[in-house]
């Protein structure tokens, strides 16, 4: 049974625990572990444990509830193999710390902030942030209005991002999120001049190590931090490594007053660890399975992610959406979220339209004419409304053919089926894989190609001329080839 300790008034700031304060091990329930502390003021919620195991490193834990006057339940960050009854528990004060600035750019963490890469320890000199804060206030904050161009057509044309804003790509399982973000790295290091804070929640051990490798191989190491906790890791660590990576962002924005880009892959990782650790505790799940306090965990997260003063923390985040269900509590509880939603279709991954983004189901707030301007809206709208009329036709054209539309709605199909066609686009990441090289395109070439295909320029052109290509002019060239070399071309 609770005690009332736990609703009662908040203890006087000096009333906190003894960073020395000798606790001890009652019961250790895998990774949950209850924690005695007879005669001593208890550590707050949140707080930091270093359990001692025998002949081993510590184990971090995290407070998470006052069980009574003397004993506290926390989850463990790490494994805790070897952990028995009686082992002694020492309070470091306040929440997990992990270093930040200068000495973490190019290397790779775990959550409790320590090297992955087989690289120096951190020196003892190296500054440390808690991975617990309060997010910046409302009045502090600037809005996100500067354009964050991708260099991607279908997300510049029709969910834009903002500098100082945050995008997530919602898809199910292999339609495509992780090579996106993958892409969009890739995409940013030539013009983005920034940070870059890489959070792998959750995700496979084989993902972290390509990324070590491809960030290693491109040069763009020494500019990025790259914090991990993998499928094979405890709950608690995958429930933390976010904020872990938000603590280092926060850093260099506040501090240093440099733009932040924090790429999470993959958030839906986050709150499915939420869920482990809820179901660790004994609380009673919620809708669908999940955590009673789903929202207010993914608001933590996300209300951290800010712009302040003159420096922005931009954030791109991967979202699994199980069994492709977008009603899911996890994926809607994100989405409340962001600014721009990035769709990730399996039908257009199926007709080999890459990358799979549906561009009906895709939104931004910055989609208006007084932030994009009045040219990119109407275009984007009219792409929408074009391709939104051919999948009404489709039933149509499949039980009777194209010959049973009239004119203008075959006009209209055979125009959606080349902006379709024009918004895919070969990325640099998968160079290796399918052989032709990466494509980048200016917001402005990708808005006149889509009004070129709108306004009847390519009605006559064959539809493979625009898979696959960068701006309109390489897909001239591509035409003009093929109609030189003939059929057989």
């Amino acid at each position: 049974m609770h005690s009332d300790t736990q609703t009662g008034p908040a203890a006087p700031p000096e009333a906190s625990a003894h960073p020395d304060a000798p606790g001890h091990v009652l019961a250790v329930r895998g990774a949950v572990i209850d924690v005695g502390f007879p005669g001593q003021t208890l550590p707050g919620i949140n707080d930091a444990l270093e359990i001692g195991a025998p002949g081993a490193p510590p184990v971090l834990a995290e407070v998470q509830a006052h069980l009574d006057r003397d004993s506290v339940r926390a989850i463990a960050l790490q494994a805790t193999t070897g952990l028995g009854r009686g082992a002694p528990v020492r309070c470091p004060g306040g929440p997990v710390s992990v270093p930040v600035g200068e000495a973490v750019l190019g290397r790779l963490v775990n959550v409790a902030g320590q090297p992955g890469d087989g690289l120096a320890d951190f020196a003892a000199d190296v500054p440390r942030r808690p991975i617990h804060r309060a997010p910046p206030d409302f009045a502090g904050q600037s809005g996100a209005e500067e354009i964050f161009s991708t260099g991607i057509k279908v997300i510049d044309l029709l969910a834009p991002m903002a500098l100082g804003g945050k995008a997530a790509m919602f898809g199910g399982a292999g339609v495509g999120k992780t090579v996106l973000v993958m892409e969009l790295i890739h995409a940013m290091v030539a013009s983005y001049q920034g940070i870059s804070v890489f959070a792998g929640v959750g995700e496979r051990s084989r993902e972290g190590h390509e990324m070590l490798l491809d960030m290693t191989g491109s040069g763009v190491l020494g500019r990025t931090v790259l914090v991990y906790g993998q499928m094979n890791e405890p709950p608690g660590a995958r429930w933390r490594v976010p904020m872990t990576a938000l603590a280092i962002a926060e850093h260099f924005r506040d501090e240093r007053g440099q733009n932040v880009l924090l790429l999470m892959d993959n958030v839906f990782r986050f709150v499915q660890a939420g869920a482990e650790v809820s179901g660790l505790l004994g609380r009673l799940p919620s809708r669908v399975g999940y955590q009673p306090t789903l929202a207010t965990e993914v608001a933590a997260l996300q209300e951290r992610i800010a712009s302040v003063g003159g420096a922005a923390v931009t954030a791109i985040e991967a979202v699994y959406v199980p069994a492709d269900d977008f009603t899911d509590p996890a994926v809607t509880t994100i989405a409340a979220h962001v600014d721009s939603t990035v769709v990730l279709s399996r039908a257009m991954a199926a007709e080999g339209m890459y990358p799979a983004v549906d561009p009906i189901a895709s939104s931004s707030i910055l989609l208006d004419p007084l932030v994009v301007g009045e040219e990119h809206a109407r275009v984007a709208l009219e792409v929408k409304r074009t391709i939104e009329h051919f999948r009404e036709l489709q039933d149509v054209i499949s039980l009777l053919g194209m010959e049973e539309l009239g004119a203008a709605d075959r006009r209209i199909v055979g125009r959606a089926r080349r902006l379709q066609r024009f918004l895919t686009q070969p990325f640099a990441v998968t160079e290796a894989f399918t052989g032709v090289p990466g494509r980048s395109v200016p917001v402005a070439e990708t808005v006149a190609g889509c009004r070129a295909i709108l306004e009847g320029e390519c009605d006559g052109w064959n539809e493979s001329s625009l898979y696959m290509t960068g701006t309109l002019e390489e897909a001239r060239s591509k035409e003009e080839a093929a109609r030189a070399g003939g059929p057989a071309a």
